[in-house]
């Protein structure tokens, strides 16, 4: 069979076509799609507790989804149980809160009228200006917010049917994608699924870890400065953490409203800043580095490029799934001969210690490499493992 040759030029053009119709995709099917893929990651976390039931129990694989799906719902249920009620008691203080945050208004007002000669009329006028401009983006915001509680409100119950249903059907998804492979190819396909399934369980859970990292954190400092509800406002930290960029400001003005429960001296303010502050110094130089990123081995601004796209295509489910995505595309890339580039371009450049298998597709033939090429010696890499195994425990 006779391989085409295509310039460069129109390979690339093939490719940015493939990138854009699958990103168009994504924004237009997204409330369907982002829904599937969290299903997936959580159902590759419960995995093992699915096959520890049936291999080790002796419990059908239905019955033990049933358990592993339920447990994990009383677990989230459990935490935001706990977290309203003490949001509950966070908003019966209420009235203690606005006349701390008025104190500390007028101290503001005061020092704006001091250094910058506005006095507080001009202020009040300059607020409800304001204000007025604002309105219609407060109403657009509402309507946003609306559609998104009732799209959380469907994913909340979507999700765990979806992820019953893949963990029961996981291996009729594996026979699906030998189908499409040759059968000699099985083995690669075989260490495909594992090493995504081993990447984005790694992942998952360390963000767990750093989660429950920060909340310890965060938690610790605010009870050394004395706030009220410190363990609280701790898990609430580490849950928003996971929101790359926005979580964690919005976690910290809500410590500091939460702050003036108790006092409306401006040091308990500034305490709160410094101990969110530091533990995100923490979080970003100690935490990110040794929990998360050594997981999925992505380099910074692939990172950085994947969550705004992910923000931009699907907002905060985006830029959650951004990360985990751009790992299994990495895992894809690197194992398909002809994507390799792809791969290194994702990756953080670290020293391999194994090689890659590659997995054989149709491609083009590039004749202008000759032996003796670098490129040609990074890709002269021979499969000696031969097994048609498809099942992944």
């Amino acid at each position: 069979m006779t391989k085409t040759s295509l310039p460069f030029s129109a390979q690339l053009s093939f490719i940015l076509i493939a990138i854009i119709a699958t990103a168009f995709l994504f924004y237009v099917g997204q409330d369907i799609i982002i829904p599937l893929l969290l299903s997936v990651f959580f159902a590759i976390i419960l995995q093992p507790i699915v096959h520890f039931l049936k291999n080790y129990i002796k419990i059908p694989r239905i019955i033990g989804a049933i358990i592993a799906v339920t447990l994990f719902l009383a677990i989230i249920i459990g935490v935001f149980t706990y977290i309203s009620f003490q949001v509950g008691d966070i908003v019966a203080d209420f009235d203690k809160i606005q006349n701390n945050l008025n104190i500390h208004i007028n101290h503001a007002q005061r020092f704006i009228k001091e250094n910058f000669n506005l006095s507080s009329r001009e202020q009040k006028t300059f607020i409800n200006e304001a204000a007025k401009d604002s309105i219609e983006k407060g109403k657009e915001l509402i309507g946003v917010t609306l559609t998104s509680f009732s799209n959380t409100v469907l994913n909340l119950i979507l999700i765990p049917i979806y992820t019953f249903l893949i963990l029961i059907y996981t291996n009729h998804f594996k026979m699906f994608l030998t189908k499409l492979i040759d059968k000699s190819n099985h083995h690669i396909l075989n260490d495909i699924l594992i090493q995504i399934k081993s990447t984005v369980k790694s992942y998952i859970f360390g963000l767990i870890l750093e989660m429950v990292f920060v909340s310890v954190l965060t938690s610790i400092g605010l009870m050394i400065i004395g706030i009220k509800y410190a363990i609280v406002l701790g898990i609430i930290t580490g849950i928003l953490n996971l929101i790359p960029y926005i979580g964690i400001l919005f976690a910290g003005v809500l410590t500091i409203i939460a702050s003036l429960t108790g006092s409306s001296d401006l040091s308990i303010v500034v305490g709160v800043i410094v101990v969110n502050v530091v533990v995100q110094l923490i979080d970003n130089n100690i935490l990110v580095p040794l929990v998360v990123s050594s997981k999925v081995q992505i380099n910074a601004i692939a990172t950085i490029i994947g969550i705004l796209i992910g923000g931009a295509l699907a907002g905060i489910s985006g830029m959650f799934l951004a990360i985990p995505i751009i790992a299994i595309l990495k895992v894809v890339f690197d194992r398909i001969e002809h994507l390799e580039a792809w791969g290194y371009l994702l990756g953080d450049d670290l020293p391999k210690t194994h090689q890659w298998k590659y997995l054989k597709i149709p491609s083009y033939d590039y004749e202008n490499f000759s032996d003796s090429s670098p490129v040609n010696n990074t890709l002269n890499i021979t499969i000696t493992k031969n097994t048609d195994q498809t099942e992944v425990d």
